[in-house]
């Protein structure tokens, strides 16, 4: 049964890919562009309003449905307090958005779908237990209660829509990739070794992410046959004090069928503050990648995308998955070498080359530049992760979050872009 589940699957990616119009939207009016997504108020908190927005974090573009696509929030609104995170919405179920652009160019939603444990029951954005996804967060509510975990709690960040209709989402605790069905119901969630999730693994290597900076991206390949994974910035191997080379991060690739994995190196323009964000495919080889600083556009932010390809790059996962520190050279973790000792033990990264400054080409004003669906023909949708329209104020209580450039307080928003 799961052959020919996987059979239909890819056929149906294969097929759709065989006329470019299915799925590169030209068609579509997109002159409205750039659109605000509705909101609501979530909730108030000392007078500040909490939009229940967060719709950016990732993207993807529907399989075989023109102009249709689904945005995903992360684990919900939320401030820096002492060790962790304050919840201003604890009971918040990270939700994805399904929207089309109708006849008229409007954004129009079609279906909220929130995530849902495997008993069908509404999860949360709290961290996960020890042994199952911790990144030793600890949660409070707005008053500074400290809050419970959740098993199933996911810091979502991207998503795949997949042809038989379930999606796929990465997250930043565990790092998890979880496999939804249509209604968001959890199938399956894989994790790396030793995180006690289920039967298929990722390498233990990635548990070594650093908090809020896990899994950021993740995409399919068209051949509908593997999810390939971005993590946001330089994992702390062997330690935090030891990962010297800030620049470093790397790609996951995961096999749909055989659950077998692949590593690759990515060497960021920008240091350690930078994120490796969303990933859109282009080829099974080729993808496009965003790149970005935590700064406003106006403020000197940098929000590029960059076209990749791991044709030619390196495989580090190494002969033992289970390795804590994964591959090393000269008896050093990755993150401990130089790119020269890298590149001295004949390990290649992958090419990349510049496909879009945001900033230089829209004037881009938003700080989190999250989400990213290619639609062909040198043509990107590009998403923002508003933050629930709210910033930390310093003390872990929100603020409004205002775009210095407009004085408005930010809110997911669709673009469209010319790529070169």
């Amino acid at each position: 049964m799961k052959k020919l589940l996987l059979s239909a699957i890819v056929f149906t990616a294969l097929t759709s890919c065989k006329d470019d119009d299915k799925i590169n939207n030209q068609d579509i009016n997109y002159s409205k562009l750039p659109q605000e997504f509705p909101f609501s108020k979530l909730v108030t908190v000392n007078g500040v309003d909490v939009i229940n927005g967060g719709f950016g974090s990732g993207a993807a573009a529907h399989p075989t449905r023109k102009g249709e696509f689904y945005v995903i929030t992360d684990r919900g609104p939320n401030t820096d307090y002492l060790n962790g995170k304050k919840f201003p919405a604890p009971n918040f179920t990270p939700t994805i958005m399904h929207f089309k652009i109708n006849a008229e160019g409007n954004i129009e939603v079609i279906k909220y779908i929130k995530l849902k444990n495997p008993s069908g029951q509404p999860i949360t954005g709290l961290p996960n237990p020890a042994g199952m996804g911790s990144t030793g967060e600890t949660a409070y509510d707005s008053s500074g209660n400290v809050l419970g975990t959740d098993n199933y709690g996911l810091d979502s960040e991207s998503i795949v829509a997949a042809p038989d209709g379930t999606f796929w989402v990465s997250d930043e605790y565990g790092p998890h990739i979880v496999h939804y069905n249509a209604e968001g119901v959890e199938l399956e969630r894989i994790s790396p070794v030793g995180v006690n999730t289920g039967s298929r693994k990722l390498p233990a290597v990635l548990a070594k992410r650093r908090a809020n900076r896990g899994m950021e991206g993740l995409c399919i390949t068209p051949d509908g046959k593997t999810l390939v994974g971005t993590i946001q910035s330089t994992m702390y191997v062997p330690t935090k004090a030891l990962a010297t080379n800030t620049t470093l991060t790397r790609i996951v690739t995961f096999d749909i069928a055989t659950g077998q994995t692949k590593q690759f190196l990515y060497r960021q323009n920008g240091g350690a503050s930078d994120s490796v964000c969303d990933i859109t495919a282009i080829s099974n080889t080729e993808f496009l990648v965003i790149e970005r600083d935590g700064n406003f556009g106006s403020q000197g932010g940098t929000k590029k995308v960059y076209r990749i390809s791991i044709a030619g790059a390196s495989d580090v996962n190494g002969t033992d998955l289970t390795a804590v520190d994964g591959m090393k050279i000269n008896n050093k973790a990755l993150e401990q070498s130089t790119w020269d000792e890298i590149t001295n033990a004949g390990i290649q990264p992958v090419s990349k080359v510049l496909a879009v400054d945001l900033v230089a080409k829209l004037g881009y004003e938003h700080d989190k530049f999250e989400g990213i669906v290619y639609l062909g023909n040198n043509k990107l949708a590009v998403f923002n992760d508003d933050d629930f329209g709210i910033l930390d104020d310093g003390n872990g209580n929100p603020k409004a979050k205002i775009l210095p450039k407009t004085g408005k307080v930010d809110k997911g928003t669709m673009y469209i872009v010319d790529i070169q």
